[in-house]
């Protein structure tokens, strides 16, 4: 499992890879595209964040000399990602919103538990704080400092972010379960 890096081994990166430095910017995908794939699935379908992820990626390598500051280097590709995945969602034509009927019934597991597809679903309803907490910790399998490294947050307010998170998620599974 890879460990969420010190702010201080990034910045020699960032500046290598703003420099041009391939390799460099190879070790920042590898460090952040949990991260960047989790803010997208946060978003999108899970077929389109492998897509976009690659997109995100490339204009970071394209924009990098345009950063001033590496410290900034965290929140401008969470930036670049949000910002992908709404030009995503806008271009979008064929997209058909589920009702909470449709979904409960195209996602239950044949024992009648609800499927993974249908919690991130659920997920995607949740606010955005608590939505990209919970999935960079369920689905991207990130734990609370490396979420607090790599988001910018608190520790403190990852923990309450999940905690929330998880109250919200599990009372909307238990809505499910009445129906």
């Amino acid at each position: 499992m890879l460990v969420a890096s010190e702010p201080a081994e990034d910045a020699g990166l960032i500046r290598a890879a703003a420099a041009g430095d391939r390799a460099a910017f190879g070790e920042l995908y590898v460090r952040y595209a949990r991260m960047v794939h989790g803010i997208l699935l946060g978003r999108v379908a899970p077929g389109d964040a492998e897509d976009l992820m690659q997109d995100v990626f490339l204009a970071a390598m394209k924009q990098l000399r345009g950063l001033r500051a590496a410290a900034a280097f965290p929140g401008w590709l969470k930036a670049i990602a949000r910002n992908r995945a709404m030009d995503h969602l806008r271009g979008s034509r064929e997209r058909l919103p589920l009702s909470e009927e449709s979904a409960g019934k195209l996602h239950r597991s044949r024992d009648g538990v609800p499927d993974a597809f249908l919690v991130l679903d659920l997920v995607r309803r949740l606010p955005e704080a608590y939505r990209e907490t919970l999935i960079l910790r369920l689905v991207e399998g990130m734990t609370g400092p490396e979420i607090a490294r790599q988001t910018g947050l608190t520790p403190e307010s990852v923990r309450v972010n999940l905690c929330r998170g998880m109250k919200m998620l599990r009372e909307a599974l238990g809505g499910m379960e009445a129906k």
